[in-house]
């Protein structure tokens, strides 16, 4: 576990970007924070790394926004509307952790009972003008992705 201390939205989305060189599919991530505090924002850096140029917005409505890119399959969940956990089964949640897929998950804690175990956990808080982000290995797999990760950031 670390943590790390960013000012503007452009070192958020270098966070993100950081974030997408060091975890491969299948990975799942949980992105935890009150409103506001950019967990949106490292998504469009993650998926902006990854070569995607459409806009990236909040599936607050909609709860999932997937994406192909580079062969591969990404999904973005905002389940801050969800009023039950059981609601992810509409939106075949089995079928896509069935994949080789990566899975950013905002509001995680509205999923409990139905969500996988995240690989990784970040939490995001704000502090004075920044945010401060703490990442957490939750399996070994998240585990394995810190070192590099940790290496990539101390750049940012």
């Amino acid at each position: 576990m670390f943590e790390i201390e960013v000012k503007g939205e452009q070192r958020q989305e270098a966070v993100g970007a950081c974030l997408a060189l060091n975890c491969r599919p299948p990975f799942i991530v949980y992105l935890e924070g009150n409103l506001g505090t950019g967990k949106t924002t490292l998504v469009r850096g993650f998926l902006r790394q990854l070569g995607y140029q459409g806009r990236v917005k909040s599936p607050t409505y909609t709860l999932l926004e997937p994406y192909e890119l580079a062969g591969q399959s990404y999904y973005h969940f905002d389940l801050y509307r969800l009023s039950d956990p059981r609601e992810l089964d509409y939106l075949g949640i089995e079928d896509l952790l069935n994949r080789d897929a990566l899975l950013l998950i905002e509001w995680p804690e509205k999923g409990i009972g139905v969500l996988p175990q995240a690989d990784l956990m970040v939490h995001f808080t704000h502090h004075d003008q920044a945010r401060r982000i703490k990442f957490e290995a939750v399996t070994d797999r998240g585990a394995k992705s810190l070192p590099e990760l940790q290496k990539a950031l101390a750049n940012v």
